[in-house]
């Protein structure tokens, strides 16, 4: 039998014809517009801060990301890796990082086909003044089904690849910070290890303030009993002693507490470090830059994390764009339905369909124009955090470089001033022995030298501080993914 062709044109279409047709017809009509909807923010260029536009071969030092080892201190090495294991917060930045992974894994299936299988029994009585006839109608019957329903949707204008990739981004900059995170404790372990050597020395320097005050006490006796000094002498020697052990005991409450804080980076009871005595002169000078590494955004964990979180942003605005194209998917059906359960499974209760489906928004109140300004301002926020984290990064890392210098010019100067404080407690000492001087002048002397040993143990500590700090500037040996 030959086709009816003087059926109009429309009437022959097929169904998947009739469905696409009407598609084109509704693009061509109109749809909901994304016009005037734009990011105004702008990326941070690296010379805009300073930054060398070629790497520098020499100021390119790389750190590896056990940073901690080359400094030689097994014992601080232990505390570092002891800290990244059990420390509570590095594991909540873990957390986050699996769950930005369970989101791109959630992003990638929904691109795929999806297939799903259901089955029910109903018991039901149908009603006998309905459509139903008898003997249908008035009996009390069980309606079955099961069926297999598939369906994709097709990404003709990217919308899923959008979001996969912003979910992407989203976990590298999840796996970024928690290397920002892991960089911080580690520098934060080696900050308080340091300050706890540093209040080590300090006490061996009461200590050494104690034993000379104590022997001058001896002296002092001696000339009293002979009648060369007065009680004046004495009495200004007995007060000296307490005054030193009164240092000495502030220190002690401080060292507690910084082995206490150890524990608690650590995540161990506040005791176990009751016996650690760090020494600062058995540490190892790191080789580090002396001028703003070109590389220096790419090294910080922060800032790549950042620039992560901006390329998400991108990719959700994208993807907020797409919403507003067509929406192509295919969807099929095979199953069995029948009334009564023993006719489920007969030939006849076959059920199969197959066809594609188009949504296209036309008018929706603005919601998708809202949705897309959220999305765009999201992105307008990523880039001025990640400008401000350039910002940081950069200004962090020029003041540690700063204070490494200053400190190692202050440690020469401070150098010459011990010999000499020592040489003129030296003088005073032997001056009062023989009767040339008083006591004050001794008194005098011990102050100045107490003081440049004081602060001599402040600026070794504070040029280790400075390295660790310079470390963590520079990203602890972050390797960003590219």
């Amino acid at each position: 039998m030959k086709p009816d062709t003087s059926m109009p044109f429309f009437r022959r279409l097929r169904p998947w014809g009739m469905a696409l047709s009407l598609g084109a017809v509704l693009v061509v009509a109109g749809c909901a517009s994304s016009a005037g909807i734009g990011s105004t923010a702008r990326v941070l260029e690296s010379g805009a801060v300073g930054l060398p536009a070629a790497p520098d071969a020499a100021a390119n030092e790389t750190l590896h990301a056990d940073w901690w080892r080359d400094w030689g201190d097994a014992e601080m090495s232990t505390l570092i890796e002891q800290a990244l294991q059990a420390q509570p917060s590095l594991k909540v930045a873990e957390a986050r990082l699996r769950r930005a992974q369970a989101a791109t894994a959630g992003e990638q299936a929904s691109e795929g086909p999806q297939l799903n299988a259901s089955a029910d029994a109903t018991r039901q009585r149908f009603s006998a003044n309905s459509i139903y006839p008898a003997p249908l109608g008035g009996s009390m019957r069980t309606l079955a089904n099961a069926q297999l329903a598939g369906s994709w949707e097709i990404d003709f204008f990217g919308r899923h690849r959008a979001a996969i990739e912003a979910a992407v981004g989203s976990e590298r900059a999840a796996a970024a910070e928690l290397q920002a995170a892991r960089n911080v404790l580690a520098s934060q372990v080696a900050q308080t290890y340091l300050q706890l050597g540093r209040l080590l020395a300090q006490r061996d320097v009461a200590r050494q303030a104690l034993a000379q005050r104590d022997q001058m006490l001896g002296l002092i006796r001696q000339r009293v009993d002979a009648g060369l000094d007065t009680r004046v002498e004495l009495k200004q020697g007995e007060g000296a002693l307490p005054e030193a052990r009164v240092q000495i005991e502030q220190l002690d409450e401080q060292i507690a507490m910084a082995r206490h804080a150890l524990a608690a980076l650590a995540a161990r009871p506040a005791q176990t470090y009751d016996q650690l005595q760090p020494d600062l002169l058995s540490m190892k000078a790191l080789a580090l830059p002396a001028v703003l590494p070109a590389d220096l955004l790419g090294r910080r964990p922060d800032v790549s994390a950042a620039r992560w979180r901006m390329e998400a942003a991108t990719k959700g605005v994208d993807s907020a764009k797409a919403q507003f194209y067509p929406n192509v998917s295919l969807t099929a059906f095979v199953g069995l339905s029948s009334i009564g359960l023993d006719r489920l499974i007969e030939s006849g209760s076959q059920q199969y369909g197959v066809g594609p489906a188009i949504h296209l928004p036309i008018f929706d109140a603005g919601r998708l124009r809202a949705q897309l300004r959220a999305k765009t301002a999201d992105l307008d926020a990523a880039v001025e955090s990640y400008n401000g984290a350039v910002l940081d990064a950069v200004r962090e890392t020029a003041d540690q470089l700063q204070a490494r210098q200053s400190v190692q010019r202050q440690r020469e100067q401070q150098a010459q001033a011990r010999d000499a404080a020592e040489a003129a407690y030296d003088i005073a000492t032997q001056r009062y022995r023989a009767g040339l001087s008083s006591y004050l002048t001794v008194l005098t002397a011990e102050t100045s030298l107490l003081n440049q040993r004081r602060l001599n143990v402040d600026l070794q500590a504070r040029e280790l501080s400075a390295q660790v700090a310079l470390v963590r500037a520079l990203g602890g040996g972050f390797e960003p993914t590219r």
